[in-house]
Order: C-alpha cells, then structure tokens, then sequence
C-alpha cells in the first residue's frame, strides 16, 4: 500500500545516540509532506484529465466508427446511382436507336414511294405529251389540208345570206 502525506506526517523516529537533529528530520519530513501531496494531487488530477481523454476518445471514436458507416453507406449509395444511370443511358440508348431505325426505315420508305410517284409522273407527261404532239399534228393535218382552199374558193352573195336567214327564221 503506497504511503500518503499522513503516514509521513505521523512517522516517528526512535532516538538513538548521537541520531540525526530533530528540526532537520521535521523541516525535512515536512517538506517532502508539501511536495508528496503536489504530486498526490497533480496524480489525481492527471487521472482525472486521463478519465476525460479517455471518455472524448471514446466519443470521437464512436463518431469516427459512424462515420465510417456513413461513408460506406454513401458510397454504396453513389454506387446504386451509378449503376441506375447507366442502367438508365443504355435504356435511353436502345430506345435512341430504335427510335433512329424507325426514321431511318420511314424515310427509306417515303423516298422509295417518291421515286415511284416521280416515275409515274414522267410516264404520264411522257403520254400527255405524245398526246399533246399527236393533237397539235392533227390541226396542223387540217390546216394543211385543201379543204381550206377550197371553202375559199366559194362566193356568197351577202343578200343570199339575208333571204336564207329569212327563211330560217320563217320555218
């Protein structure tokens, strides 16, 4: 069992022949008293700081473990995302891609059709204009024919006209 300041205080010594001076030993005894107590009392307060240490470092590494959770948590968390965004964009992609081969086959589709109307519309001015040449050719057959010349040739009196037109107009 360690000593304390009152064991020392209370500590007697036998007298002996020729022994040490009393008011040496007793300032001596007093003064290790003073510096024993000190160091009594900065034990206790060390101990005491130590218990507070001891009780912040248990605090800090509670909140140091929960942290570390938190941050694993975070992390699998940024990792789901992760995984829901690309899941997300190759989605996005596939819907992209049938999206551009269904403009694609709708415009190969409608210019297939175009370049069908446009052959159909060449065959019909091809005929149209065959028709058309067919039909100016038969006017000018008219107008080259004798006939014309011969319509010429015809002299109408202007009062026969008159008399044929009162008849007309009689019947």
């Amino acid at each position: 069992m360690p000593l304390t300041p009152l064991d020392i205080h209370n500590k007697e010594f036998s007298k002996g022949f020729r022994g040490y001076d009393e008011d040496e030993v007793n300032e001596f005894l007093d003064q290790v008293i003073k510096d024993y107590e000190l160091v009594l009392r900065e034990k206790k307060e060390l101990e005491t700081k130590l218990s507070d240490m001891n009780e912040r470092l248990g605090h800090f590494s509670n909140i140091e473990e929960t942290l570390n959770k938190s941050i694993v948590v975070a992390q699998e968390a940024a990792e789901e995302v992760k995984r829901n965004a690309q899941k997300e964009a190759k989605l996005i992609m596939k819907e992209a891609e049938k999206n551009a081969d269904r403009i694609v086959n709708e415009s190969l589709s409608k210019a297939r059709k175009i370049a069908l109307e446009i052959e159909d519309l060449k065959k019909q001015s091809k005929v149209f204009r065959t028709r058309f040449k067919m039909l100016i050719e038969a006017q000018l057959d008219l107008l080259n024919n004798d006939d014309w010349d011969h319509l010429m040739e015809y002299e109408i009196d202007a009062d026969e006209i008159k008399a044929l037109k009162e008849e007309d107009s009689l019947a």
